[in-house]
């Protein structure tokens, strides 16, 4: 997703900086282009080989500054991104107060395009008024604070100051590359999973879907700026700093969805960011979207039984009665906002004029239909889609769901322009 993308990983000396080289590997599998900036305290804790080994370019470090070439703190001007990670306390009051007297400082004050800094300090210095007030300069210069975490620390203590992980720092430099304008403070929802029935309370009905589409989906939204909420029947890993809720029956999904449906149309209100600026909130008013990608079983157990049914009472046969169950897509009040639907099929034949009739029957604004078998299987990596709108069936080719989910994206543009 970030191929064609250069980023500048500028490190200084903390203990925290073994984590950037799992941020170089990550940026690399992602198909960015890396070029590590060290200062001398960097290199007493990791060598600049060892940069170089897991997929860094040629380090810009003192002693390889070169002059006769673009490896020098002047020649980056070419780089998408600056991130200094970590960046220590004396690395943090020395760029809120223009001093360039490190490699990195020197590159920070060099480079004109985006920054951030990922700060990796002791509590006390990390909370001391000097750092708080530069922490407060630089966001008043443009640049981006990556939060420290709660943790214990090297020193013993346990307090606010470690470096946040590789896989949030990753995720907001990825943001701040990837981000687009109709998608920035837009709420997005994105459901997903399949829903569980209960039957008893160690029984129940569902189905396959594993909800890494709808993962995909929301990772994607965050990359390109949405302010996201994921609503899911199952816990995921690794997902970028969003909102996520979990549910089980279609009810609860129903009743969680109709709430934030109705936050998410009341707009985001934008404070402003710099210090001491006295202008009012904004509230921005974009059109929420509304990706289902939940698999809602069509079907429920009439009568769910506390406890666990016994094999004993059953006997050898058990007649399990079942109702309909509640459509969500239909049910959700859509106005105000865009609404795309998923359809999973296994009928090739049939899945075109069905997918067609629930864009109607439902009041969607568009569908995205999937046939469920081989490659595309429920709980597969890839997906392969038609995207039907009430004009046009646009279809995809099987793709990894991240990627498809770009695709997805940039179609669905359409719909709100």
């Amino acid at each position: 997703m970030l191929e064609g993308k250069r980023v500048l990983l500028a490190v200084t000396g903390s203990i925290a900086i073994y984590k950037s080289l799992e941020l170089v590997r990550l940026f690399k599998k992602a198909g960015a282009q890396v070029k590590v900036v060290m200062s001398q305290g960097a290199k007493r804790f990791i060598s600049p080989l060892t940069f170089e080994g897991v997929g860094s370019e040629r380090v810009l470090h003192s002693e390889s500054e070169d002059w006769t070439s673009r490896h020098n703190h002047i020649g980056v001007q070419e780089y998408d991104l600056l991130l200094i990670a970590p960046a220590t306390a004396n690395t943090l009051n020395k760029l809120s107060n223009g001093i360039a007297d490190t490699l990195p400082t020197q590159v920070a004050l060099a480079f004109q395009g985006p920054k951030l800094v990922a700060p990796a300090a002791n509590t006390a210095m990390y909370e001391n008024n000097f750092t708080q007030a530069s922490l407060r300069l630089l966001r008043l210069n443009g640049y981006q604070i990556i939060e420290p975490v709660v943790k214990e620390l090297a020193c013993g203590s346990e307090g606010i100051g470690a470096m946040a992980s590789p896989r949030t720092i990753f995720f907001a430099a990825a943001r701040e590359l990837l981000k687009d304008p109709f998608w920035e403070d837009r709420k997005a929802l994105v459901t997903g999973g399949g829903t569980i029935e209960p039957i008893d309370d160690v029984r129940y009905i569902s189905n396959f879907s594993s909800g890494k589409q709808a993962k995909a989906l929301a990772t994607a939204l965050y990359l390109k700026g949405a302010l996201v909420e994921l609503i899911t029947t199952r816990p995921f890993a690794h997902l970028p700093p969003i909102d996520h809720f979990q549910v089980e029956s279609a009810q609860e999904m129903l009743q969680l969805l109709q709430e934030r449906i109705q936050r998410a149309k009341r707009g985001v209100v934008k404070k402003p960011d710099l210090v001491n600026d006295l202008s009012q909130p904004t509230l921005i008013q974009k059109r929420p979207y509304l990706f289902m990608a939940a698999a809602v079983s069509d079907y429920r157990p009439k009568y769910p039984q506390q406890g666990k049914l016994k094999k004993e009472q059953l006997g050898s046969q058990w007649c399990l009665e079942l109702v309909e169950n509640v459509d969500i897509l239909k049910s959700i009040d859509k106005e105000g906002i865009v609404t795309i639907g998923f359809k999973a099929e296994t009928d090739e034949k049939e899945a075109l004029a069905n997918a067609k009739r629930a864009l109607e029957e439902k009041g969607l604004d568009a569908i995205c239909l999937n046939l469920v078998k081989g490659a595309t299987s429920f709980g597969s990596d890839h997906n392969a889609i038609a995207f039907i709108t009430h004009n046009q069936v646009i279809q995809s080719p099987l793709k990894e769901k991240l990627d498809l989910s770009f695709d997805i994206l940039q179609l669905a543009k359409a719909l709100d322009e």
